[in-house]
C-alpha cells in the first residue's frame, strides 16, 4: 500500500468514527445548520423526497438514487453532488448493524460559492452548457481531507463558528477545481440557462399547486420553449409537467400522512382537477393507491 492510499483509508476510517459518534439516534442526526449526519442499521425502503443544492458523502454503505430516468449509486468512493432543488427517490442499499450506513448531507451557500468563483478566477462564463443537476464524482485525498477537518470541528462549537467558513471555502474550492466545476456553478452563476433552469426550478416549487403556462415561462425566462425543454430535462431528467406532477404527488402523500384528509381533498389542495387521474398516478409513483399507501404506512408507525 502506498502512502497516498494509506493517508485516504486512514481519513476513510476516522471519518466513520466521527459519524458513528455524531449519530446517536437512527436516521438523520442534526448536527450544526448547514450539516446533517445519518445512520440506518439497515437497507431501507426506497424512499419519495426532495434534494436541496449540497454534497452527500458515504464513510460507511452505499446508496442509490433515482431522479427521472436517471439512477446513480455511490459509496465511500466517490460523492453526490446536487446543484438544484430536485424530487427524488432515495434507497440506502448497503447497512448491517455490524456495519451500518454512516453519512452525511453539506448544504452550500451560493454566495460563497460566487465569492470563491470570483477569488480564485475559475469560471466557465455565462454561457457554460446546462449539465445535469446531479451527478457522481469521484472522492480525492485533498477533499477528504478538507472534510474531514470540519468534522473536527464539531468538537467544539467556537471553533466550528470561527474556523468552518474557511474549510467550507476551501471545500469549494477543490469541488470547483474537480471534474464537478460545472455542476457546482450552476449553485452560483448569474445569467446563462443554468441559472434560468434554476430559477424555473423555483417557480415550479413555489406554484406547483397551480396550472403553469410552459409557453409564457419560458419566455419569461427568455428562452425559446425548445430550449426552454431541452436545458431543463438535461438538468433535470424530467419535462417541466413532470416535474411539477412530481412535486405534486410528494406533497399529496406528506398531507394524507400528517393531515385528517381524504384522497379527494389531498388531489384539489395539490391542484388536481380530477381525483381519477390522481388516483392512477399517485399508484403509478407509489405503487398504491392513496387509500391503501396511507393505511400501510400508518400501520407501520403503530407497531
Amino acid at each position: 500500500m502506498n502512502a497516498k492510499n494509506s493517508r485516504f483509508d486512514a481519513n476513510q476510517k476516522e471519518l466513520v468514527e466521527k459519524l458513528a459518534a455524531l449519530t446517536v439516534e437512527e436516521g438523520t442526526n442534526c448536527v450544526v445548520d448547514n450539516l446533517e449526519c445519518y445512520r440506518w442499521s439497515n437497507p431501507t425502503a426506497p424512499k419519495h423526497g426532495l434534494y436541496s443544492p449540497s454534497m452527500c458523502v458515504i464513510a460507511q454503505g452505499a446508496k442509490e438514487v433515482t431522479f427521472g430516468e436517471e439512477r446513480l449509486r455511490y459509496d465511500p468512493t466517490n460523492y453526490l453532488l446536487i446543484s438544484m432543488d430536485i424530487p427524488v427517490v432515495s434507497q440506502v442499499v448497503e447497512a448491517t448493524p455490524a456495519k451500518p450506513y454512516l453519512g452525511f448531507k453539506l448544504e452550500f451557500d451560493p454566495t460563497t460559492i460566487a465569492s470563491v468563483i470570483v477569488e480564485t478566477g475559475i469560471s466557465a462564463g455565462r454561457n457554460e452548457a446546462s449539465v445535469k443537476s446531479m451527478a457522481v464524482g469521484s472522492l480525492q485525498d485533498e477533499l477528504l481531507d478538507a472534510l474531514l477537518r470540519l468534522f473536527r470541528l464539531t468538537d467544539n462549537s467556537d471553533d466550528y463558528r470561527v474556523i468552518s467558513p474557511m474549510v467550507m471555502r476551501e471545500i469549494i474550492y477543490r469541488l470547483l477545481k474537480s471534474d464537478q466545476g460545472p455542476r457546482l456553478r450552476q449553485m452560483a452563476v448569474f445569467g446563462g440557462n443554468a441559472h434560468r433552469i434554476t430559477k424555473a426550478v423555483q417557480i415550479l416549487r413555489s406554484k406547483y399547486n397551480q396550472n403553469i403556462n410552459i409557453e409564457g415561462l419560458a419566455q419569461e425566462l427568455g428562452m425559446s420553449v425548445s430550449s426552454f425543454h431541452q436545458h431543463f430535462k438535461t438538468a433535470t431528467s424530467m419535462s417541466p409537467l413532470q416535474f411539477q406532477k412530481t412535486l405534486r404527488l410528494q406533497e399529496a402523500r406528506r398531507l394524507l400522512l400528517t393531515e385528517d384528509i381524504d384522497a379527494s381533498t389531498a388531489a384539489e389542495m395539490v391542484g388536481y382537477d380530477d381525483a381519477s387521474q390522481f388516483s392512477r398516478e399517485y399508484k403509478r409513483t407509489f405503487g398504491e393507491p392513496p387509500k391503501r399507501d396511507v393505511g400501510r404506512f400508518k400501520q407501520l408507525a403503530s407497531a
